[in-house]
């Protein structure tokens, strides 16, 4: 017989290796069909919708849920995917057509009923409360305590005056914090803490505990309270999570105090210094979390979703949600740590819980909350220069466009140009009467030339400077797609930042491209108390949708 080479006996041994090790493989796959990443094979996929408040919870829940192997009553193996939105993001999503999950965990079952109201009723009757947390003012722990706490309570209506008042401010917090309380909350047509805010405000103003109707949202007591609390606001979050991570991640200076869900706190408050949960004296509302079952899925998904809700009540579970911050619904978990004085946190609290809101009342917060919200002195400065040519200029107006036409009538924009040099296109415009010609003008840019990057930015500044008032928040946005090559006038130092970041202005940057100075542009923007993006062409829109949460565009729902 013909000996067979070494280098083919080499070759056949491997391949033999290799049948034995996927025999053995798909043995053990055999074995459990749970060992893999993934859905198993014949599941039941459940997807979730939640929001954002619970992520840190759920997201060890679901992974643990997953990895026990739980099945419906015929066996079939039960898997779950979560998405994390605003509740009120997550209306506007389901009304437009986007696919309902298998169970919605909105903050309230008052949301139930708003999407009922836009045609979707498939959330209003199954739905189960698995966890609870009351809506607080976070504070960082030394501005709290220079204002008396713990032993003096705190309102709704006295942090709302400090915010408004600098000189009330410097009293009592004897000037070691900034000139102002920088306030912040979530966006009230994308987040429900940031309706329930507002509503908590008109509750306190007219020294309710039952729910207050949308009539007396029109009272001159309610409308002064509410304008006063907004004035002071300083940031509009587009998520409660979101929220809790960038006042932790970004200190004293960027927000002394923001409202947010108690287990928020926890989450994102350790730290030195540390950030407390104030429950307000006048009363607050409770996040009860409700587990609701998508009605119109098939009765199989509907098995598996109340599998998964069963789950979450249980007594694993039920811990888990103690251990994030979370108030238990199941009675028999006994509460502790972090739910403790170490963390803040008064289990005594609140004493007066208010009633939930109607489908009404909602709608009317979000039209008193527009009328209430400081209005916006913007400067949009735009990278026109050659290498934005092509989709990238396309894009970026496009989504500048929808920008401009999220503001509010009342508010004032501004446009510069730039490319070998700054250009003025218009003027602090206010949007109600100049609206469609400013969204002419953006469509009217091309693209060709250097970038003067700096220089634009000087002349926002000038722009701004020139026609700053207490009446209206100053913010710059920015967006160029490569280095500074034209410049004359101004250099990226201290005295264009301290131009830039006079007179209060908030600045958000956009690096439009991988050719952009990416430090610079989020240096500018971490000093001016803004954010840095990195944007490309299929992103830019949801980035400028992001901005314009953050100064209160009239995006979400009621819109």
């Amino acid at each position: 017989m013909k000996e067979i080479p070494q280098h083919r006996r080499k070759m056949l041994l491997t391949m033999l290796l290799s049948l034995l090790s996927l025999a053995c493989i798909c043995n053990i796959c055999n074995l459990s069909m749970f060992d893999r990443e993934g859905p198993p094979r014949n599941a039941v996929i459940i997807n979730v919708t939640a929001n954002t408040s619970l992520r840190p919870w759920l997201t060890t829940a679901v992974a643990d849920f997953n990895a026990e192997e739980i099945e419906t009553e015929d066996g079939k193996p039960v898997y779950v995917q979560v998405s994390l939105a605003e509740t009120g993001q997550s209306v506007v999503d389901f009304s437009n057509g986007a696919e309902l999950p298998a169970m919605w965990i909105p903050d309230s079952p008052v949301w139930g009923d708003v999407l009922a109201d836009k045609g979707q009723p498939h959330f209003v009757d199954n739905c189960v409360s698995v966890a609870e947390s009351p809506l607080v003012i976070a504070m960082w722990r030394p501005i709290a305590e220079a204002l008396g706490w713990p032993s003096r309570s705190l309102g709704w209506l006295d942090v709302g005056s400090l915010a408004a008042d600098p000189s009330a401010w410097d009293y009592y917090s004897g000037g070691q914090f900034g000139d102002s309380l920088r306030l912040g909350h979530t966006h009230p047509g994308l987040s429900h803490s940031g309706v329930s805010t507002l509503i908590a405000i008109v509750q306190a103003a007219e020294g309710k505990t039952d729910a207050v109707n949308a009539d007396e949202m029109g009272k001159p007591v309610v409308q002064a309270s509410v304008n006063a609390f907004e004035a002071a606001v300083s940031w509009f979050s587009t998520s409660t999570d979101t929220l809790g991570q960038t006042m932790s991640e970004r200190g004293i200076k960027h927000l002394g105090a923001a409202v947010m869900y108690e287990s928020t706190v926890i989450n994102y408050g350790s730290g030195d210094p540390s950030i407390v949960p104030i429950y307000p004296f006048e009363g607050t509302f409770m996040a009860t979390h409700p587990a609701c079952v998508n009605a119109s899925a098939d009765a199989v998904t509907q098995e598996a979703a109340e599998v998964f809700r069963t789950y979450l009540l249980g007594e694993a579970a039920q811990r888990s949600a103690l251990g994030h911050g979370l108030r238990p619904v199941s009675k028999s978990i006994p509460l502790g740590p972090p739910l403790d004085a170490a963390h803040g946190v008064d289990l005594s609290q609140p004493e007066v819980v208010f009633q939930s809101p109607s489908v009404e009342t909602i709608y009317a917060a979000q039209d008193l909350w527009q009328a209430a919200r400081k209005d916006v002195n913007l400067v949009m400065v735009l990278d026109t220069s050659g290498s934005m040519m092509g989709n990238k200029i396309e894009s970026s107006l496009n989504a500048a466009v929808q920008f401009v036409e999220q503001m509010g009538d009342d508010d004032y924009i501004s446009i510069v140009a730039f490319s070998n040099e700054p250009r003025t296109l218009a003027y602090q415009r206010q949007v109600g009467e100049s609206r469609q010609e400013v969204i002419n003008i953006l469509n009217g840019l091309r693209a060709d030339g250097g970038t003067a990057f700096y220089d634009a930015v000087g002349s926002a500044a000038n722009i701004i400077a020139n026609t700053s008032s207490s009446q209206t928040s100053n913010v710059i946005v920015a967006l160029t797609d490569g280095m500074d090559t034209s410049s004359w006038q101004y250099s990226f130092n201290s005295y264009l930042i301290e131009a830039a970041t006079a007179n209060d202005t908030t600045i958000f940057t956009i690096a439009y491209g991988s050719d952009a100075d990416e430090d610079m542009l989020s240096d500018l923007a971490l000093q001016a108390n803004g954010n840095f993006y990195v944007g490309t062409e299929a992103s830019i829109v949801a980035i400028y949708e992001e901005m314009s949460a953050a100064f209160g565009g009239s995006v979400g729902v009621g819109r």
